[in-house]
């Protein structure tokens, strides 16, 4: 399981070369080299399952300026298809979790009212855990997901299924009338 992230603020004229190149160093390139020295083990003992972590970051625009952090999980997201591909006739399947608003040390910062947005996007209206993204991970790991290889699977309270317009009745009371 490849589960780093760093943040990598910034819009495209605020980002330095440093912080892009430690952002993909950490998020992308630590991910990539982890697991080319896991697949000749896994091709050895007779398979396995990678699983990325990526985020909904690098399937649509955030809610913070990121560019280097949405880069590196957009890659993320195309080099799991790649590596799915790639390696499964050797029987390794390879999956990415895009975690949505799950509370991590990398928000640990935001404020109660943000915090209060967060969930309001989402359809559920919830903020994640950590044992979210543990109980998806245990499902692409264990057999029971045996014909599952090269998914994205958003494990965002429906974030990626909504679109601001379809919420606006979620969230109206809090914001226009208060």
């Amino acid at each position: 399981m490849n589960s780093v992230g760093i943040s990598g603020p910034g819009a495209t004229p605020d980002i330095t070369q440093e912080s892009w190149n430690r952002v993909l160093d950490v998020d992308l390139k630590s991910m990539v080299f982890i697991s080319k020295y896991a697949i000749p083990q896994m091709v050895r003992s007779g398979g396995g399952s990678i699983i990325n972590i990526a985020s909904v970051d690098g399937m649509r625009a955030a809610m913070t300026k990121n560019i280097p952090y949405a880069a590196a999980k957009g890659g993320m997201i195309s080099v799991t298809r790649a590596m799915a591909v790639h390696h499964g006739r050797e029987n390794i399947r390879v999956n990415c979790i895009a975690p949505g608003m799950i509370y991590t040390s990398m928000v640990e910062a935001i404020d109660e009212k943000k915090r209060k947005i967060r969930r309001d996007l989402a359809p559920l209206g919830t903020e994640g855990q950590a044992e979210d993204i543990a109980m998806a991970a245990t499902f692409l790991a264990s057999d029971e997901s045996r014909w599952i290889t090269g998914v994205l699977l958003p494990v965002d309270a429906g974030l990626m299924a909504a679109g601001p317009q379809s919420l606006l009745d979620n969230i109206i009371d809090d914001y226009v009338y208060t």
